[in-house]
């Protein structure tokens, strides 16, 4: 038979298991070290911007090198997720020429030799679900002893406006992989970017005068330095409105037809200017 006893002792560690199962949802666990802490270390190398993201594991008295980490199989090259490379320009990954982009970098360790691989499959929890069909890149380096180091790191070396060395160290072992980049190219394609948009500083503030019932003398100087660098429909509908402003009608009718004239072809033109242009024509004749 049931007894009130029982019903109250069965209340009570009912409520005791609600009231564990509420603490325990709500508890923070102490904030401690990882085993293997977040890295990150980045290089400029001219214009181009490389990073790699990776957790560090440490030494703690094991064997490294064919022991924690095998020989001859795929490994994420640290610890947790696997490592991600990054670079904000195209490069050359041990020669092999590579978009920029986000990367895994994984590797293969040999005794006398490594395979160092760049995946698109940036997503990797470690090194499950890898496909080398996904490989950007791979390539061959021996590795070299160097000063024994607890923590795996990676780290560039030897930078230039032109190459670096990223190297993984960890143990008593230094596995470097050279990277380049073209910069003389980038800064070519940069100067070529700037000079060939010089032309809209000078466009803008001369519109801005025209708008703005501003100095139309400025105006014009500053649009006909504007078609110097770089003639364009747009600069030339503006010189034929600050002519025709001032007084200059026929200067206007010539530099609106300029405009006609670039403009065949480009929508923003056909689109919204075509016939404004042509009844503006049509008013100063």
């Amino acid at each position: 038979m049931r007894t009130e006893f029982d019903t109250n002792r069965a209340a009570s560690i009912a409520s005791a298991l609600v009231l564990f199962a509420a603490v325990s949802a709500g508890a923070q666990g102490p904030d401690l070290p990882a085993a293997s802490p977040k890295a990150r270390v980045e290089q400029r190398v001219g214009l181009t911007d490389f990073a790699v993201e990776y957790s560090s594991p440490g030494v703690k008295g094991r064997e490294i090198w064919g022991g924690l980490v095998p020989y001859d199989e795929l490994w994420r090259t640290g610890a947790n997720r696997s490592t991600k490379f990054e670079a904000s320009g195209d490069f050359t990954f041990a020669g092999k020429k590579v978009s920029a982009g986000e990367y895994s970098l994984l590797t293969i360790p040999g005794k006398k030799e490594w395979t160092v691989i760049l995946s698109s499959q940036t997503n990797l929890p470690g090194t499950r679900g890898y496909d080398d069909a996904n490989d950007v890149a791979r390539a061959t380096v021996k590795p070299a002893s160097a000063p024994a180091r607890e923590r795996m790191t990676f780290l560039f070396s030897d930078t230039t406006d032109d190459a670096t060395r990223l190297d993984l160290v960890w143990a008593e072992l230094r596995v470097s992989i050279p990277l380049g980049v073209d910069t003389a190219a980038q800064v070519r394609a940069n100067i070529d970017e700037a000079i060939d948009s010089a032309w809209r500083p000078h466009f803008a503030s001369a519109r801005w005068l025209l708008d703005n019932d501003g100095d139309l003398d400025q105006a014009l100087d500053y649009i006909n330095t504007s078609e110097s660098i770089r003639p364009t429909w747009w600069n030339a509908w503006v010189k034929a409105q600050i002519l025709a402003k001032q007084g200059k009608k026929a200067e206007a009718v010539a530099s609106a037809e300029k405009a006609q004239g670039l403009g065949k072809g480009d929508d923003i033109f056909e689109g919204f200017f075509a016939q404004r242009i042509e009844d503006a024509i049509k008013g100063w004749k």
